[in-house]
């Protein structure tokens, strides 16, 4: 299969995989659009809305679509390591007692982290290996995950009792975080009706994991322009008020810019785009419509736009607005 080919194969899927979830997703389209992207780029996914916004839905759905495993952890105070990444247990086998491994439910393709702010740092931080390396330790033994893994972490931004926020470590391991809001009166309605009148719809696969595999691998395989490249490294350094010449934005209401990391899934999720619109290469467009999901968790804002009720999306729109 040639690359043009693999290309439109893969703008085909996409297109596949969004109209079969809007049978059961009302609205969210540019959500589903990022969600997409996230898991065509092997990223992980970090949702933030209210309740009743159809998050957990929505990543069930997804791995229907897709045809692989789906498993979900309610992360709660008294969650342990243990229930996530599994642990060793005393078996009786052959006439005498041994350690036995039983995984958790991080052994998937497809793991749903719900309200992963709600566990603390210790039990958060089970999932760091999981969601750089791939695998996890236990017992001094590494077990590798399946292919594909992908993490998608859901948060509700309004109830802070009770809760954990995220080291800015662990919130750099997610490519997008991406902000759910209400639907519309028309949205609500039809939302209404789909879920009070008659049964529910059943989704059916359109892809597999080896397709999806594929697709990752395509990403990875696709060229970039180096002023591609020198776009989303400068947009990334834009963000440091600490360094180089930063934006008057930067220099206003940032504390803290973005990492390294960031450039690299500016890249991946410019690639994506290009990819789900049927073009075999990203351009500078691309790079800026990712910036919002990539930057705005890798920014730590300061005391004047928390007066001034800047959020960190608030503030990196304020500075692409300053770049064009």
């Amino acid at each position: 299969m040639d690359t043009t080919t693999s290309v439109s194969s893969a703008r085909d899927s996409a297109q596949r995989i969004t109209s079969e979830l809007a049978q059961v997703i009302v609205g969210q389209d540019e959500i589903v659009k990022r969600l997409v992207a996230s898991l065509f780029s092997n990223g992980h996914c970090l949702l933030i809305g209210v309740p009743g916004l159809a998050k957990t839905l929505l990543v069930q759905s997804i791995a229907e679509v897709l045809g692989i495993s789906f498993k979900r952890i309610q992360f709660t105070p008294d969650l342990m390591p243990s229930d996530i990444i599994g642990s060793e247990v005393i078996h009786e086998g052959a006439g005498r007692l041994e350690f036995q491994y039983r995984p958790g439910p991080v052994f998937t393709n497809l793991l749903l982290a719900d309200e992963i702010n709600r566990t603390p740092p210790k039990t958060q931080s089970a999932l760091l290996e999981a969601m750089q390396e791939r695998k996890v330790t236990v017992a001094g033994e590494n077990r590798v995950l399946p292919n594909p893994f992908l993490v998608i972490a859901t948060q509700n931004p309004i109830e802070q009792e009770g809760t954990y926020p995220l080291p800015e470590a662990q919130l750099d391991r997610f490519m997008f975080s991406l902000d759910l809001g209400y639907p519309s009166p028309e949205e609500e309605m039809e939302i209404v009706k789909r879920t009070t009148i008659g049964a529910g719809k059943t989704l059916s696969p359109v892809i597999t994991g080896d397709d999806l595999i594929a697709i990752q691998q395509l990403i990875r395989a696709m060229p970039v322009a180096d002023k591609v490249i020198a776009e989303a490294v400068a947009l990334t350094a834009s963000t440091r008020p600490k360094e180089g010449t930063p934006a008057e934005t930067t220099q206003q209401y940032i504390e803290w810019g973005a990492g390294p990391r960031a450039s690299q899934y500016l890249i991946l999720g410019a690639k994506a785009f290009a990819l789900m619109e049927g073009r075999a290469a990203p351009e500078r467009q691309d790079v800026l419509a990712a910036a919002t999901s990539v930057l705005s968790h890798r920014i730590v804002t300061n005391y004047r736009a928390t007066g001034e009720g800047l959020t960190s999306s608030d503030v990196i729109a304020a500075l692409l607005a300053e770049r064009k």
